[in-house]
């Protein structure tokens, strides 16, 4: 049941994703529809804390609370190196990378979630790459206090619910109170490390922007909290409006380099099996 659900969840997240980012217009119909074209890596909780390995490497402690989800190593002396000798609480065992998003707070406690899901979808046209071993990105905005593009981040009540994506959190009486963000798909072909997101770049109506090339899966982390949290509900980068991830790739590149090539540059939906 608990991969019939995902499939459903796929099936759902991916329609909203094709209206937010349609694809290019020259095709003419003469290429397969990228839509539910993607696989899936579906994670456990790792850890919490105070620690961010991309934007405040080796100072742990300095940064805001963060719960950790896939590589189950990732501290704030990360290095992709290491992330690649851990182990990891994903499904998929070739998938070690390292993710994270601000740990979220009800009523004073944190609250872990029930699971994380890794959707990598194609939206271009052109033939995508792997991520590159290493590569650090960052998406959405942690000082944000206003609503975020939806594109980038938003929160709604699960697959089965009828509550639309929204940039405040809802009240979820029903469904699994959830939060979206979605990294850039398009990198500069150069940089590896992360400085304020200059090496990678969202592709635009299909296409990727200039001086970003390399057109890569499109990432986006799912987290599911519990049904119906009581008390306040707040991220601890801020308020409601501050969501953001973060993701460091520490795959099998040969396992994730056969993932690409084998589903989303063969117009394939292969969900969260192979």
């Amino acid at each position: 049941m608990t991969g019939v659900r995902t499939l459903r969840l796929a099936a759902l997240a991916v329609a909203f994703v094709a209206v937010l980012a349609p694809t290019a217009g020259g095709s003419r119909g003469a290429a397969p529809p990228l839509r539910g074209v993607n696989f899936i890596s579906v994670c456990g909780f790792s850890h919490r804390g105070p620690d961010d390995p991309i934007v405040l490497p080796r100072q742990p402690g300095f940064s805001h609370d963060h719960t950790f989800v896939g590589n189950d190593s990732t501290n704030a002396f990360s290095t992709p190196a290491q992330l690649r000798t851990a182990g990891t609480t994903c499904r998929r065992a070739g998938d070690k990378a390292a993710y994270w998003m601000p740990t979220l707070f009800a009523g004073g406690q944190a609250l872990t979630p029930t699971t994380a899901i890794a959707y990598y979808r194609r939206l271009v046209r052109t033939a995508l790459h792997p991520f590159p071993a290493g590569l650090q990105m960052v998406a959405g905005n942690s000082h944000a206090t206003a609503p975020q593009r939806l594109n980038i981040t938003y929160w709604d009540c699960g697959d089965l619910v009828n509550v639309p994506p929204s940039a405040n959190i809802p009240n979820c009486v029903d469904g699994q109170l959830s939060q979206h963000v979605s990294f850039p798909d398009c990198w500069d072909g150069k940089n590896l490390l992360y400085d304020n997101q200059k090496n990678t770049a969202y592709s635009v109506n299909g296409r990727c922007p200039k001086g970003y090339p390399v057109a890569m899966p499109a990432l986006q982390l799912v987290y599911r909290y519990p049904k119906a949290p009581t008390g306040s509900i707040e991220l601890a980068s801020g308020g409601q409006f501050s969501g953001h991830a973060d993701f460091i790739n520490a795959w099998d590149q040969k396992a994730l380099t056969a993932l690409v090539s084998g589903c989303l540059n063969k117009y394939r939906h292969c969900g969260t099996g192979s």
